[in-house]
């Protein structure tokens, strides 16, 4: 017996694409579970239909040749288990998603997949200072300038200054402590995102501790960097802000500073002017990537994540 083929039928031949396609744009905005409930479907069916719809939405957005690329890495599950998401900055999107870890091997994957001639037409590549990712974008694509990304450095340098609040917290005792309890979120955070409350707190704070009010202030400077047109600008900014670390007795600050002047290469990058993208995308993608793992918890099909990922920023069809 031969079965025809209809086009206007959805993988699932009990629903049309139309259908699929509508169960996917809701699946946008919702988790599978609440969809299903909204239109009394299975679990399972709504899952096959919303990625009978991500696949379409990939076909639809063509093969990449990206100019810019932007590296990244996500964890899947807890104990390290990580994933590279390499997204194209011009177009705003991700465009691979792969690999078993961080590894070479696993960065290397991606440039084999993308192929030679789009990887030499490649003219910068946005990281962190993850070495891997270095050194295979070097072999793989030599003509791309490498930009280290600004938000996973100012992570490290919020990271310093909590070593330093720890620090201080364990150096006092008694009352002195009560005005650094609690106050982690305040101090990492940029001062705009504060509540009025907030901006109180923050303000006895670094009123009753001097080496916190310094440590504070040189964070909020050090994003200067990244507005400066010249490199020897940027430089001079840095050199100013090293030596201001002098007698602070600021161990934490040191060390970061040390990794900056390792790194200052794929740092002053950014001040050429071909080099100017968007460097909040990456950023901005890995918060949305985290809003739907929340909505999936406990999903462990790869694949969904993969196309959840490939599409989260393509139009909806």
């Amino acid at each position: 017996m031969k079965r025809e083929r209809l086009d206007f039928l959805a993988d699932n031949p009990h629903f049309t694409k139309r259908f699929a396609f509508y169960v996917g744009r809701r699946c946008r905005q919702a988790s599978i579970r609440d969809v299903a409930k909204e239109l009394k479907l299975d679990w399972d069916t709504v899952k096959t239909l919303e990625k009978q719809y991500m696949r379409a939405q990939l076909k639809r957005a063509g093969t990449p040749g990206p100019r810019a690329i932007g590296i990244d890495e996500i964890s899947v599950r807890k104990g390290h288990s990580y994933r590279i998401v390499v997204s194209d900055l011009v177009r705003k999107r991700p465009i691979w998603f792969g690999g078993e870890d961080r590894s070479e091997a696993s960065m290397a994957a991606f440039y084999d997949w993308l192929g030679l001639k789009k990887s030499r037409k490649i003219k910068l590549a946005v990281m962190d200072m993850w070495k891997p990712f270095r050194t295979v974008t070097k072999d793989k694509a030599p003509q791309a300038a490498i930009l280290f990304d600004k938000f996973h450095i100012m992570r490290h340098l919020g990271e310093a200054l909590d070593k330093v609040r720890k620090a201080e917290y364990a150096r006092l005792s008694g009352r002195d402590r009560r005005f650094i309890k609690g106050q982690k979120y305040h101090l990492l955070s940029r001062h705009e995102n504060l509540t009025l409350e907030g901006k109180r707190s923050l303000k006895i704070l670094l009123a009753a501790n001097r080496r916190l009010n310094t440590a504070y202030v040189l964070k909020e400077a050090f994003g200067q960097l990244w507005d400066y047109g010249r490199e020897g600008w940027a430089q001079r900014f840095f050199d100013n802000w090293r030596a201001s670390l002098k007698w602070q007795r600021l161990g934490p600050y040191e060390r970061f500073a040390d990794m900056i002047d390792r790194h200052w290469d794929g740092i002053a990058a950014y001040c050429r002017p071909e080099n100017k993208v968007s460097l909040g995308f990456v950023e901005g993608l890995n918060n949305k990537i985290r809003v739907f793992q929340r909505r999936a918890y406990g999903l462990r099909d790869e694949e969904y994540l993969r196309l959840k990922v490939l599409t989260c920023m393509l139009p909806p069809l």
